[in-house]
């Protein structure tokens, strides 16, 4: 296992990224990157979660959540927020949570 720092932010992204797949490829990415956390669509139209692990892949993350999303979706913006450091991960997994 890498000595590479541990981290935790909290993101929303606006746009079009509803109705889309946005969760399940943003589920699929974090995967991918070896991170744990979870994704949910919001009432405001928006899709928001928690990415923790270590801070390149949560770079490279929020770099796609920025950018990239599903190929259906229209991204405005990406806020994170709360990024802190952490000592262990709370998530042994990658959620859609509903």
């Amino acid at each position: 296992m890498s000595s590479e720092e541990l981290l935790c932010v909290d993101y929303e992204v606006f746009g079009r990224v509803q109705g889309v797949f946005f969760r399940k490829h943003t589920q699929s990415e974090g995967k991918r990157l070896g991170l744990v956390g979870w994704v949910q669509n919001t009432d405001a139209g928006t899709v928001r979660g928690q990415l923790q692990g270590p801070a390149s892949k949560l770079q490279q993350m929020q770099q796609w959540l920025q950018t990239t999303g599903s190929p259906q979706s229209r991204i405005a913006k990406a806020e994170f927020k709360n990024e802190r450091a952490v000592d262990k991960l709370d998530f042994k997994d990658f959620k859609v949570v509903r």
